[in-house]
């Protein structure tokens, strides 16, 4: 039994949602197949609608069409692929306040959030136009009379998008978007707990391939759970795959790819530090951490999860962080001045009641927070541990508003700590010495993707690729030139002579 009658939900409409949604967009048309499943609000775990997931059967009919539509989106100038995005990318606009309200009511996040969020894939959009005129190749200098040497760059052909819940549509954003300029078509699998975010970001896509008379399975959507990423890992004509997700989970899936020899571009878990050194502004720092810690309560693959804080200025730091820790309005993500909304599901819930526990028997001493809070809704307190940073737990990422706080006494001492998980996505600095940021973000400073200064771990611009090293997957997605990812390149070598001299002056008969 949904709650779609409810007046809050009446916004739901405009987006092209119903009580009863069909969960594949598939050879340009609406279907599905497979169970029903119903998506529920994490702030009460009532039912908002009910989804038709993917059958296989669904899925072969999407593939099929999808690798067909490939022929022709090849043959499209990039500028022209460009146009399209750009068309999406002002549908998104148009629908801005709606779409990220629904992120707010299905994934949990804050409102401001949500609508951030929806925001990011536009400016994606307006990046990838942009860059569907700069594909550029190179010219390389030849050693041999009267020959050319050319890099060019030539689209995959279908890339595969996997998606997690805590992004439901920023991520397919930083993949499709590019590898739509590229000229690839896309395969979208959304999180299974955030359908509707995939059904409404579908339709907007649609619409605008519609418009355009272009092939609907340019861009092919399922809604479903393991079974359609296992068969998007395996399907050989699907040359690139983006997973995201946990480092379980995302290692199972490169290992798939790779038995086919397909690609994989991964981004997987991070465990963030934030570093606040003695001559930090402090009042800066504990606003960052605020943010990293504590926003989309704390399931961001940035968020911080250790904070690295000077013996000298310990208590200067604590105190107020502390503070303002205990002043974070908890609530309806929906309802202005909320900070931190619901966890997204019952389980993750129970996995911060797990965390919490395990925290205590290894010796863990919880500052401020460390329980649920009792009610419909999957809400915990934002939680801050003074921990050793060689507890096992600190290597692990508890996806939940958990902050482990530890002192150090030297730069050297803070970078190494940084550096001792197994994770390598995100950190930070504080601190005005250019020769501790200068070390930082040198060779024998932070070994993670992003390497920030007096900013926090998350909040990525676009503009930057995103991506992490180590058990995070070393994949990079959005900006600067990680379009590299999702074509081919090809070294052609022309001879515009009448002889053959041959490379490293060999001579052949």
């Amino acid at each position: 039994m949904t709650n779609f009658t409810k007046k809050e939900y009446e916004f739901l409409k405009e987006l092209g949602i119903g009580p009863q949604n069909l969960g594949c967009y598939v050879n340009g048309t609406w279907k599905a197949t497979g169970p029903v499943i119903s998506t529920v609000n994490p702030a009460n775990n009532q039912i908002i609608a009910e989804v038709y997931e993917a059958s296989a059967q669904d899925y072969e009919e999407g593939m099929s069409a999808c690798a067909e539509a490939a022929k022709i989106w090849v043959q499209v100038p990039a500028p022209k692929r460009g146009e399209i995005v750009r068309q999406i990318g002002d549908a998104l606009r148009a629908n801005l306040q709606q779409f990220g309200r629904l992120v707010s009511l299905e994934m949990g996040k804050i409102l401001p959030e949500g609508i951030g969020e929806v925001q990011e894939v536009i400016d994606m959009c307006d990046f990838a136009v942009g860059l569907s005129r700069q594909l550029n190749g190179s010219i390389i200098p030849s050693e041999r009379p009267n020959h050319m040497m050319l890099e060019t760059w030539n689209p995959l052909g279908i890339v595969g998008v996997i998606t997690a819940f805590n992004f439901p549509c920023a991520v397919l954003g930083w993949n499709a978007c590019i590898a739509l300029v590229c000229g690839n078509c896309v395969v979208w699998k959304g999180a299974p707990t955030t359908p509707l975010v995939t059904i409404a970001m579908t339709k907007i896509v649609a619409s605008v391939l519609e418009k355009n008379n272009l092939p609907g399975s340019i861009f092919t959507a399922f809604c479903g759970g393991a079974a359609v990423g296992q068969a998007i890992a395996m399907d050989t004509r699907i040359p690139l795959v983006s997973f995201t997700g946990s480092s379980k989970v995302g290692l199972a899936v490169q290992q798939t790819v790779s038995q086919r020899f397909g690609k994989c571009l991964l981004e997987l878990s991070g465990n963030n530090a934030i570093i606040i050194m003695d001559d930090a502004d402090i009042k800066l720092a504990v606003r960052s951490v605020l943010f990293a810690a504590v926003g989309t309560a704390g399931q961001r693959c940035t968020t911080c999860r250790r904070l690295l804080v000077h013996e000298s200025i310990y208590d200067k730091v604590l105190e107020p962080l502390v503070d303002v820790y205990k002043q974070v309005k908890i609530g309806d993500p929906l309802e202005k001045g909320t900070l931190l909304g619901p966890l997204h599901t019952r389980t993750s819930r129970e996995n911060f009641e797990k965390g919490i526990h395990n925290i205590k028997s290894q010796g863990g001493k919880i500052l401020t927070g460390g329980s649920v809070v009792e009610s419909e809704g999957n809400f915990v307190h934002p939680t801050i541990v003074e921990f050793s940073s060689k507890a096992e737990i600190v290597k692990e990422e508890l996806f939940a508003p958990v902050l482990y706080v530890m002192k150090f006494k030297t730069f050297e001492e803070a970078v190494e700590i940084n550096n001792s998980v197994p994770q390598g996505l995100s950190s930070s600095i504080f601190t005005r010495n250019p020769e501790n940021i200068f070390k930082w973000i040198g060779p024998q400073g932070s070994d993670c993707g992003i390497v920030n200064v007096n900013i926090p771990t998350n909040g990525a611009e676009i503009g930057g690729a995103f991506g992490g090293e180590k058990g995070t997957g070393g994949g990079r997605e959005a900006g600067s030139d990680s379009w590299k990812q999702y074509m081919r390149r090809s070294t052609c070598t022309i001879n515009y002579g009448s002889e053959l001299p041959l490379a490293q002056g060999i001579n052949f008969g």
